[in-house]
């Protein structure tokens, strides 16, 4: 599948973002982990399982010497900062990349969906050296799609785009979104700042795999509106908005099944949760 501008663009501003295979289907076919295994989720220090300390440091340490050309702490748009910069919430706006109809239900259950599974890695960060929020709320403010007869129903109360990107793909209106405006002014926007969004989630017709970075998440429509209940793909994807890395070349040790080794597991895992509050315990003072 070709890269479209926007992906292109923000793998080339993310410090990291998803690596390319996570675009084939094959990489998601046998997903082995399909149950939450239960642990302690909610904890204040660094004080993670003895098990994981040390592919825990192999990670970090990958990141740190691999992110931004070695300068990983100089990145500033990581998805931690980017529910900082929105005062502890996240908007979404959707590109609806399909020539199908979908339904006022069917957005509802986007939304819904949205706000369930960011859950699954932002509710880890609660009460965890010094992150500032208990819960963040998720909302989809807007969507774009090339006709407007494609959204069905009623669409009060979010913003609707029928621009195009580049490439002819429907696109939210960069003049409103995150990516595009990093000093928080958006004073262009239309709707001003308080329609902003945050992060796309691009749902493209046919897609087999996925694709994340600090732009958003880019996954199959007919996958996501399939898997709302857990959408791992998309997990693995939002992963990757929060900083996380891949890893096709090379696994911590003692970790075979975890949502960032795409393919092995279909839940966000112990040490995907270790993980992303290591990355925040790195990232917060600086």
């Amino acid at each position: 599948m070709k890269l479209t501008t926007v992906i292109l663009a923000g793998l080339t501003n993310l410090a990291v973002a998803s690596d390319h295979r996570d675009l084939s289907g094959d990489v998601w076919a046998s997903s082995l982990t399909k149950r939450q295994t239960s642990w302690t989720k909610r904890q204040t220090t660094w004080n993670p399982p003895s098990n994981l300390v040390k592919p825990l440091q192999e990670v970090w340490d990958h990141e740190s010497s691999t992110y931004n050309n070695g300068d990983l702490l100089g990145f500033k748009n990581y998805g931690y900062d980017i529910i900082k910069a929105s005062g502890g919430k996240l908007n979404f706006c959707v590109r609806w990349d399909s020539s199908a109809t979908v339904t006022e239900a069917q957005r509802t259950a986007i939304a819904s969906s949205l706000q369930k599974n960011v859950k699954k890695w932002t509710d880890n960060l609660t009460g965890f050296m010094g992150w500032p929020y208990d819960n963040i709320p998720v909302n989809v403010v807007g969507w774009a799609a090339k006709n407007t007869n494609l959204l069905q129903g009623s669409t009060s109360g979010i913003d609707v785009y029928t621009t195009t990107d580049s490439e002819g793909v429907a696109e939210c209106d960069p003049r409103c979104g995150r990516f595009f405006h990093q000093d928080n002014n958006y004073s262009s926007c239309p709707g001003g700042a308080d329609r902003h969004y945050d992060v796309s989630l691009w749902l493209t017709a046919g897609m087999d795999g996925g694709a994340g970075g600090d732009w958003g998440q880019r996954v199959g429509s007919e996958y996501f509106l399939s898997a709302l209940d857990n959408p791992h793909i998309w997990l693995h994807e939002f992963g990757h908005t929060m900083g996380l890395d891949d890893f096709y070349d090379w696994t911590p040790t003692g970790q075979t099944n975890f949502i960032m080794l795409a393919g092995s597991s279909q839940v966000v895992t112990e040490f995907d949760i270790w993980m992303m509050r290591d990355f925040w315990r790195h990232v917060a003072n600086r």
